[in-house]
């Protein structure tokens, strides 16, 4: 299998954390910003949005990371990553779909315009962190009822979205309120293969 993007794009780790995870081999390709461009005709052919990644499994070609890692799961038949019991997978799916949604609308103007450097209001920036701090709280309440992962005791996909998420909220440079249950759940997160490498690696 091979995957199109480049390893500086969270959408990107989150896949080959899921990889690392399920020990299946991926080919990673660079494409991206300072890499071969996603407008290109070719890719436009496999994602008309023009964004990475990509999977390529022979001749089937899937986009939206969150659906990559759901395949790969599917594929490696791991039911602890993602339950084949329907109201436990659509647990696991509820968090995941939150994180694309929800959690991805709230940081997006602070995170784009402090770390990317695009440009936005003083207050814009200001509400949206507020926004961001406000949804991890919501993780963190759901942390604390828990004791252990996102969805339970066992280790899920909703875990591998949302943990380079909270990642990403703790490199952020915003003030951050206290989340103790998301602290303790990061520093769980840290022994899973892959993390080092894909999560706790430094990037944004």
């Amino acid at each position: 299998m091979k995957l199109l993007g480049r390893l500086t794009s969270i959408n990107v780790r989150k896949v080959l954390w899921t990889a690392a995870q399920l020990d299946l081999p991926l080919d990673r390709e660079d494409w991206g910003a300072g890499f071969r461009s996603p407008q290109e005709a070719g890719y436009l052919a496999l994602n008309p949005n023009g964004l990475i990644p990509v999977l390529i499994d022979g001749d089937f070609t899937l986009w939206e990371s969150n659906a990559i890692c759901r395949y790969l799961a599917g594929k490696a038949g791991a039911t602890d990553l993602l339950p084949a019991e329907p109201q436990a997978r659509a647990k696991v799916e509820q968090w995941m779909d939150w994180q694309a949604g929800e959690l991805n609308n709230a940081w997006r103007v602070a995170f784009m315009a402090l770390v990317r450097g695009q440009p936005a209001t003083p207050e814009a920036i200001e509400l949206s962190v507020a926004n961001w701090n406000r949804h991890m709280g919501l993780l963190d309440a759901q942390l604390a009822r828990t004791g252990a992962c996102v969805c339970g005791d066992t280790f899920t996909l909703a875990d591998i979205v949302l943990g380079l998420a909270a990642q990403r909220w703790k490199n952020a440079p915003i003030t951050r309120v206290a989340l103790p249950a998301v602290d303790a759940w990061l520093q769980r997160l840290a022994a899973k293969p892959g993390f080092a490498d894909y999560v706790g690696n430094g990037m944004p």
